[in-house]
């Protein structure tokens, strides 16, 4: 069983794993700002750079952070994962009779609306071709390099000893078997699991005051849109840190 004290990057590798950006751009800047200097700092063979997913959703600048993230992602040294809110907009622009879409609008899919040019109305919420007229819309005015980025993003990733995730996982469940749903919208029974879960499981998805280390997952939703950080971890083969602005401070479990 990989545990957190035990874990590792392949050799010679160093990974940052970035929590849930949910439309801020700036803080997205800022932590790449980090990431340049703590490369010049601390040069290394390789890296990876991991984004685990909400793009969209609740923040000030949502169109700014896809179309930075899609030009980031061009050097395929970084990634970006799936998010449920990611999810529920582009369930949305397929089937806008979508199950999830009051529960979208609900928790940020306004924002989202509105930042390409759509609005939340009662035609929109209580009427099925209200819904459509506004499909239409987004369709209209989401870029086409956006609809692609979001269409394709990937559900998890892993190396060495860490598996990356939006949500977590489904203990018990072999992790090449896992669901897409249990990927971008797990919580229980995954949080409070002590299984081994086949790797150490760094995720987003719910939201925590601090970094939660565990032995069988790390998370790293920080609440960036909620007046929280961005929080950056930081892996290289035995280390385990967090990317602050005066650089990497050493990651410890959590009581």
């Amino acid at each position: 069983m990989p545990t957190f004290e035990d874990a590792r990057t392949p050799a010679g590798l160093r990974i940052y794993a970035i929590g849930d950006i949910h439309g801020c751009l700036d803080e997205l800047l800022a932590v790449h700002e980090r990431i340049r200097a703590d490369l010049r700092d601390r040069p290394c063979v390789d890296w990876r750079i991991i984004h685990l997913g909400d793009y969209v959703d609740r923040g000030p600048d949502i169109k700014g952070v896809v179309s930075e993230l899609i030009r980031l992602v061009q050097d395929r040294k970084t990634y970006a994962l799936l998010g449920n809110h990611d999810q529920w907009f582009i369930e949305f622009l397929v089937d806008p009779a979508t199950d999830g879409f009051n529960a979208w609008t609900t928790y940020g899919g306004a924002e989202t609306i509105k930042a390409y040019g759509g609005s939340l109305t009662s035609e929109v919420t209580d009427d099925l071709m209200g819904r459509q007229a506004l499909r239409e819309t987004l369709l209209n005015s989401v870029p086409e390099a956006h609809l692609r980025f979001l269409s394709t993003l990937p559900h998890s990733l892993r190396f060495g000893s860490y598996l990356f995730v939006h949500a977590g996982v489904r203990p018990g469940v072999p992790l090449d078997r896992q669901s897409t749903h249990d990927l971008i919208w797990i919580r229980e029974p995954f949080l409070s699991s002590t299984r081994d879960l086949g790797a150490v499981v760094v995720h987003g998805h719910t939201v925590v005051l601090n970094v939660v280390a565990k032995a069988n997952r790390i998370g790293i939703d920080t609440g960036a849109v909620h007046g929280g950080t961005l929080s950056c971890l930081v892996l290289q083969e035995d280390e385990k840190m967090l990317l602050g602005a005066d650089g990497p401070e050493r990651l410890d479990l959590t009581e």
